[in-house]
C-alpha cells in the first residue's frame, strides 16, 4: 500500500506545494523599507564616528611617526658611535681612511699624511740647506746697482753651470729674471723650463719648480698667448691642489693667489677648494693642539668638530708627547660612511656642532616632526636632528586612509540609493533557485512516479494471479525488471550527482579502449530504447590510443547525452555518435536533429537544475542534472564539454579528453 499511496499522491500535491512555496518567498515590502532605515541610521552614525576616527587617526599617526624617528635616532647614534670608536682604535694603522678624509701622524720633526697628495699645505716644514747668498752678490750688484743686465746674465750663466743643485737653481732663477729684463723672452722661457727640471730644490724656502712655472706663466701673459697660458697655469694649479710640494700655509696661499690671476673657477671647483682648505686648516689646528699637549695642556685623546673655512671638519686623535695620530674628515666623508645607514632607515640627518653650525644639513625644511639627540647625551661631537626622508609619503599614507574613509561614506550613500535594488535582485535570485529546486522536485517526482506506477500495476497483477499463462508471466517479470533497472539508474544518478557536488565522488581511473566503451554504451542504449524508433550511427577512428578514464562515470555521461538526444528529437530518428582524435585530445560527439538550443542558454544548461526554454515549451521530462553531471565528470578527467547548436538545426555535444590522463 505504501507504493500505491506514494504514486497516487506525489503529483497532485506537488503543484500545490510549489505554488504555496513561491507565495511564501515573495519579498515583503517592509523588508526594503527596514533596510533603507537601517542604512540611513548607519550613514549618520558613520559620519559622526568618521570625524572622531579622523582625529584619533591623526594623533596616532603622529605618534607612530615620532616613535619611528626616535628608534631611528637611537640606531643612527649607535652606528655613529661604534664607527667612530672603531676608527679611534685603529688610528695608528689607518693608511687609507677613504675619500674626503686624511690620516695624520705627527712626530717631533716630521708630518706624515695618508693618502699623499690631499694636503694643500703642511703645519711644519723641516729646515733644509740652501745655497749661500754671497755666491750671487756679484751678479745682483750688476743687476740692481748698475742695471747691467748683459753682465748679470753672463755672471749668472756661469753660476748655472755649477754642480751644486742649490747654486744652480738660484743662478737659473736670476738668469731668467735678467733675460726677461733684457727683453730676451724666449731665452728666459727656456731657462725657466730648465729650472723646473730641478723639482723641489729649495730657493728661499720654495721649490724651484713652482718658481719656474710661475715665472713662465708671467712671460706667457706678456707674450699674449692665452691658450698656452691657460694650459700652463691650469697644470700648475692642479699640482698645487694635489699637494705635490710640501708648502707651509703662507707659501701655499701666495702661490695659489698668483695662479688665480690667470684662471677663473667654476662654483663647483671653488667648493672643492674650500673643502681642501678646510682639511689643511684642520691639520694645522691638530699640530697646534699637539704642541699644547707637549707642554702639558689639552686632552691626549678625543673627538671634536672644528668649524673652519665655512665647513665642519671631524677630528679624531690619539696622542702622546712623542707622537700624534689623527683622522681629519669633511662632511662628505660622514655622509659616505653613514649615509646608507639612515637612508635604509628612511630618515635624514642634520648635524650641529657645539656652536650650532650646520655640519650636515639634509633635513627638508618642511619636516613637521623631529627626533633630537644632544652631544651631551651621546658623546658625539654633534647634536643630531632626525626627520623622515619623505614627509610627503607619511602624509600621503594618512591622506590615503582619510580618502578611504570618505570613500566608505560615499559608498554607504550609494548603498542607500541602490540597496533596494540589490536586495530585490538578491531575493529574486534566491526565488529563482527555489523555483529551480521546485521544478527539480517536480521532475524527480514524475520520474519516480512512472516506473513506480508500472511496477505497481505489474506486481498487483502478478500478486492477484490475473496472469496465468507462463509466457505472459515471464513478460511481466521482464517488464518489472526493466522498470526496476530504470528506477535504480535514476536513484544512482541522483546519489552520484550529490557526491560530485560535495566533492566526495571517487573516480577509479584505468586504461580503457574508448571505442569499445562507446560501442558498448551505444549498444546498450539502442537496446534500452529500441521502441523509440531512433537510429544510432557510430563512427570511430581506428588509431585512437587507450585513455585512463573512469569507465562507469564516463559511460553515465555518454548515456546522459544520448538520453537528451532521444528526448529532444522526437520524429527525427537519426542520432550520430562520433569518436575522433583532435590534436592531443580525443573528441566524443553526440549529434541530433532536435529543435536546437538558443545561444543565450548554451552555458546555463550545464548548471544544476537548469532546463532550457525548449524543454519547458515541449514539456520534455527531465531532472535538470544530466548535463551538470556530464560537466562534473569531464572536468574530473581533465577535459571539457562543449555544445554547438542553432535553433531548428539540432545540437552537437562534444566531450574533449586529453590523451594522457
Amino acid at each position: 500500500m505504501t507504493i500505491v499511496a506514494l504514486a497516487a499522491i506525489i503529483e497532485p500535491q506537488q503543484s500545490g506545494e510549489v505554488r504555496m512555496r513561491r507565495s511564501k518567498l515573495r519579498p515583503p515590502r517592509h523588508v526594503l523599507v527596514l533596510f533603507m532605515a537601517v542604512a540611513a541610521v548607519s550613514v549618520a552614525a558613520l559620519v559622526w564616528l568618521s570625524w572622531r576616527l579622523l582625529e584619533q587617526d591623526r594623533a596616532l599617526e603622529n605618534q607612530r611617526i615620532q616613535e619611528r624617528l626616535e628608534r631611528a635616532a637611537d640606531l643612527v647614534v649607535t652606528s655613529l658611535d661604534l664607527g667612530l670608536s672603531e676608527i679611534e682604535n685603529r688610528l695608528s694603522a689607518l693608511s687609507d681612511p677613504g675619500d674626503h678624509a686624511l690620516s695624520v701622524a705627527f712626530g717631533p720633526r716630521q708630518v706624515e699624511i695618508h693618502p699623499g697628495g690631499r694636503l694643500l699645505y703642511y703645519p711644519f716644514i723641516p729646515q733644509v740647506r740652501e745655497s749661500p747668498m754671497t755666491v750671487f752678490d756679484a751678479g745682483e750688484a750688476l743687476e740692481f746697482r748698475q742695471q747691467d743686465y748683459v753682465g748679470a746674465i753672463a755672471a749668472f750663466r756661469a753660476l748655472a753651470l755649477s754642480k751644486d743643485p742649490l747654486i744652480r737653481a738660484g743662478a737659473l732663477l736670476r738668469l731668467g729674471r735678467n733675460l726677461r729684463k733684457n727683453n730676451q723672452i724666449h731665452e728666459a722661457l727656456t731657462v725657466y723650463e730648465e729650472l723646473a727640471q730641478l723639482g723641489s730644490t729649495p730657493i728661499g724656502g720654495d721649490p724651484a719648480e713652482i718658481l719656474a712655472r710661475e715665472a713662465r706663466c708671467a712671460l706667457l701673459k706678456e707674450l699674449n698667448q692665452p691658450a698656452e697660458l691657460q694650459r700652463a697655469a691650469g697644470s700648475l694649479d692642479a699640482d698645487l691642489q694635489q699637494g705635490r710640494w710640501q708648502l707651509d700655509r703662507v707659501s701655499y696661499q701666495f702661490h695659489a693667489q698668483e695662479v688665480q690671476r690667470w684662471l677663473t673657477f667654476e662654483p663647483d671647483t671653488l667648493a672643492e677648494r674650500q673643502a681642501a682648505l678646510a682639511l689643511a686648516a684642520a691639520v694645522e689646528s691638530l699640530w697646534e693642539q699637539w704642541q699644547e699637549l707637549r707642554r702639558g695642556e689639552g686632552s691626549a685623546r678625543g673627538r671634536r668638530s672644528l668649524w673652519v673655512h665655512g665647513q665642519s671638519i671631524l677630528l679624531l686623535w690619539d696622542s702622546s708627547p712623542e707622537k700624534l695620530v689623527a683622522l681629519a674628515a669633511g662632511p662628505r666623508y660622514l655622509e659616505s660612511q653613514w649615509g646608507p645607514t639612515w637612508r635604509n632607515l628612511g630618515v635624514t640627518v642634520s648635524l650641529l656642532d657645539s656652536d650650532s653650525h650646520n655640519v650636515l644639513q639634509l633635513i627638508p625644511p618642511t619636516s613637521p616632526q623631529l627626533a633630537l639627540r644632544t652631544s651631551s647625551d651621546t658623546r658625539l661631537p654633534w647634536t643630531l636632528r632626525i626627520a623622515s626622508a619623505d614627509p610627503a609619503a607619511d602624509l600621503a599614507q594618512r591622506a590615503g586612509r582619510r580618502r578611504l574613509l570618505l570613500a566608505g561614506l560615499a559608498m554607504m550613500g550609494i548603498m542607500v540609493l541602490v540597496g533596494g535594488y540589490f536586495t530585490t535582485r538578491a531575493v529574486s535570485r534566491e526565488l529563482a533557485v527555489s523555483r529551480l529546486q521546485s521544478d527539480f522536485v517536480s521532475a524527480v517526482s514524475h520520474e519516480f512516479r512512472t516506473p513506480l506506477t508500472s511496477m505497481l500495476h505489474l506486481t498487483d497483477s502478478l500478486d492477484r494471479g490475473i496472469v496465468s499463462d507462463e509466457a505472459r508471466r515471464r513478460q511481466y517479470y521482464a517488464a518489472l525488471a526493466h522498470e526496476t533497472t530504470r528506477l535504480h539508474r535514476l536513484v544512482e544518478s541522483l546519489l552520484n550527482f550529490g557526491r560530485m557536488e560535495a566533492g566526495a565522488f571517487e573516480y577509479r581511473f584505468e586504461p580503457v579502449d574508448l571505442a569499445v566503451l562507446v560501442g558498448d554504451v551505444v549498444a546498450e542504449f539502442r537496446k534500452e530504447f529500441a521502441s523509440s524508433g531512433h537510429r544510432f550511427e557510430l563512427r570511430a577512428d581506428h588509431d585512437l590510443p587507450p585513455l585512463r578514464v573512469d569507465r562507469e562515470a564516463l559511460s553515465r555521461a555518454l548515456w546522459n547525452l544520448l538520453d537528451n538526444a532521444v528526448k529532444y528529437s522526437p520524429g527525427r530518428p537519426a542520432i550520430w555518435v562520433e569518436l575522433a582524435r583532435e590534436g592531443k585530445r580525443v573528441a566524443l560527439r553526440v549529434r541530433d536533429q532536435g529543435p536546437g538550443i538558443p545561444v543565450e542558454e548554451q552555458k546555463e544548461i550545464f548548471n544544476k537544475f537548469v532546463r532550457g526554454s525548449v524543454a519547458r515549451a515541449s514539456n520534455v521530462k527531465g531532472t535538470g542534472i544530466g548535463l551538470a553531471t556530464v560537466r562534473h565528470t569531464v572536468r574530473a578527467h581533465g577535459g571539457e564539454v562543449r555544445v554547438e547548436s542553432r535553433p531548428s538545426e539540432g545540437s552537437t555535444f562534444t566531450i574533449l579528453l586529453p590523451e594522457k590522463g
